[in-house]
């Protein structure tokens, strides 16, 4: 994880809100007049006392309760319209980012994403992006407002003395300003373990419950929930830390506005003494300071809550700045599929070699078989054949020209893809299959079953082709997920199908009928067929052998 000061992190998502502008300055001039109207209230009623004891005024009492009548009802209306505003805002914005989250998350797959953690990427999409409604709806607008606020409130209350106006200055960057900075280096980076820790207890949950019966077969339920348990009191007592530094925070604060205000009443009444103010130039400005701590005062709170929101933030933005292992392409000239070819291809995986000067062609119409052990790297070089990783030396092409200057969208179009392990979605045989075609008909994703061996066994379930198939397929076997995987790839219908280990969890009637259909398919495909099984590369035209990433 990038760490990021909060400055940064402020920064970048301030730069999020640029489509709404509008709005933010809708809500500022909304929020500002709507503070100056709370303040001039209890002005107002200062010059109603002086009134009153017969000082002279610039405003009669008819006039001062008329104003403050109407100020009344506009500060309701103005507030109401600020909060709206900033909700808005908010709710838009996080909108908009989870769009961008999922965009990015798209671009990162497969490569940047293999053996992350789910639950803390769940735990980023959701919760995390949930936290940034503080900083939109609570944070910018206040600031804005705080600042254009204590401007005008020092120049009124200086209008009586310099002096005043200067201590009014300073009392609200000290609670605007110092004491957010001080609670904020007080919480250190409780914020960012707080957040990470409860992205990994997520993930360690979801892995929990998905290994529910592996943990009860052998026993394992008292160990997982001591260390659940372990992790849960590890972030509350992070989150009491930081729940500590707010409440002492809240009430450093408190204490230095009232500080900040019994300095202001000795200060005009020394004046007064003095002779340089009258007696309004004690009243009115120590009544001022005394109504218009508000819009600081937000910001004040802002110091802890802030660490929080900003270690959610610094954990978004990992994603969005996160840096795909292969660019999309666009803009290319459309190609046919017309043959593929591994040339003198080395990739590694950080430091490990996995493929070195690796060799091989994939003529049209020809069933390819790649054999070898575990880890030799077979699956690598489908991945490779994909574009879902960038060589290190050599060449990938298809059609004779090089992947890299293919458009993604085309290089997906013509080939399709069938791993050793399916995805299932929660959801329908029927929609579960039609993510290889969208707009697929029932003849097609019938006879893609059919091809696949699986169409005799989805007619034998209650709901037939809309049957749903569970979380991660989880009411079907290894097999039958297979099969539908194999489904997938026949609806997608790609003139170069790549199959890694397609029939490993197959009995040898259902491999029989498999191969036959592929064998049919050859006509008009290009088959590369990874696997184990002699059975399997019987229909191959072409087997290459790799061993310790070199091929043969």
């Amino acid at each position: 994880m990038k760490r990021r000061s909060g400055f940064t992190v402020m920064l970048r998502l301030v730069g999020l809100v640029k489509p709404l502008t509008g709005f933010m300055v809708l809500a500022i001039c909304m929020g500002l007049i709507g503070h100056l109207c709370a303040t001039f209230i209890t002005v107002l009623g200062g010059y109603a006392v002086l009134e009153l004891v017969g000082v002279e005024t610039p405003f009669s009492l008819i006039g001062i309760f008329t104003c403050v009548l109407l100020f009344a009802l506009l500060r309701a209306g103005l507030r109401y319209g600020e909060q709206a505003c900033n909700h808005f805002i908010a709710f838009k914005l996080l909108a908009l980012i989870r769009d961008r989250v999922f965009r990015a998350l798209r671009k990162l797959c497969p490569a940047k994403l293999e053996g992350r953690d789910k639950g803390d990427l769940i735990s980023v999409i959701t919760s995390d992006i949930e936290l940034l409604e503080v900083f939109y709806a609570h944070t910018i607008s206040p600031a804005v407002i705080a600042l254009l606020f204590t401007i005008i409130l020092c120049l009124f209350i200086g209008s009586f003395h310099w002096a005043l106006g200067l201590l009014a200055l300073i009392a609200y960057l000290v609670v605007g300003i110092v004491m957010p900075l001080a609670t904020s280096k007080l919480s250190g980076d409780a914020g960012l373990r707080f957040r990470t820790d409860s992205g990994a207890l997520s993930g360690f949950v979801l892995d929990s419950m998905r290994g529910l019966s592996e943990t009860i077969q052998y026993a394992q339920g008292a160990e997982r929930l001591t260390e659940m348990n372990r992790r849960t009191d590890a972030l509350s007592g992070t989150e009491e830390q930081m729940k500590r530094n707010t409440g002492l925070n809240s009430a450093v604060t408190n204490t230095v506005i009232l500080l900040f205000d019994l300095a202001m009443l000795l200060a005009a009444a020394s004046l007064y003494r003095q002779g340089q103010v009258d007696f309004a130039g004690v009243l009115v400005p120590v009544i001022a300071l005394f109504s218009s701590f508000g819009p600081v005062v937000a910001l004040a709170g802002l110091g802890s809550t802030l660490q929080n929101t900003f270690a959610a933030g610094n954990r978004v933005l990992d994603i969005l700045e996160e840096t795909p292992v292969t660019e999309e392409i666009s803009g290319q000239p459309e190609i046919s599929f017309q043959g593929a070819a591994a040339e003198q291809v080395t990739f590694s995986y950080g430091q490990e070699v996995i493929l070195q000067d690796v060799s091989a062609r994939f003529p049209e119409h020809q069933i390819i078989g790649i054999t070898g052990r575990s880890g030799s790297g077979k699956s690598t070089l489908l991945k490779l054949l994909m574009r879902f990783w960038s060589v290190d030396r050599g060449k990938i092409s298809v059609s004779g020209t090089a992947v890299e200057a293919i458009n993604t969208a085309n290089l997906r179009d013509m080939e399709s893809f069938v791993t050793q392990e399916t995805h299932l979605f929660h959801d329908s045989i029927r929609n579960n299959l039609r993510i290889a075609k969208l707009d697929a008909t029932d003849v097609e994703i019938v006879a893609a079953c059919q091809k696949a061996s699986v169409h005799d066994f989805i007619m034998t379930l209650p709901k037939g082709y809309d049957t749903p198939v569970g979380e991660l397929g989880d009411t079907l076997s290894g097999g039958e997920r297979q099969r539908l995987g194999l489904a997938r790839a026949f609806l997608h219908d790609a003139p170069f199908v790549l199959l890694d280990e397609p029939t490993s969890n197959l009995d040898s009637l259902n491999e029989a009928v498999i191969l036959r259909s592929l064998r049919e398919e050859q006509t008009d495909k290009t088959v590369v067929l990874v696997s184990h099984r002699r059975s399997t590369m019987r229909i191959a035209d072409t087997v290459y052998s790799v061993e310790h990433g070199r091929m043969s």
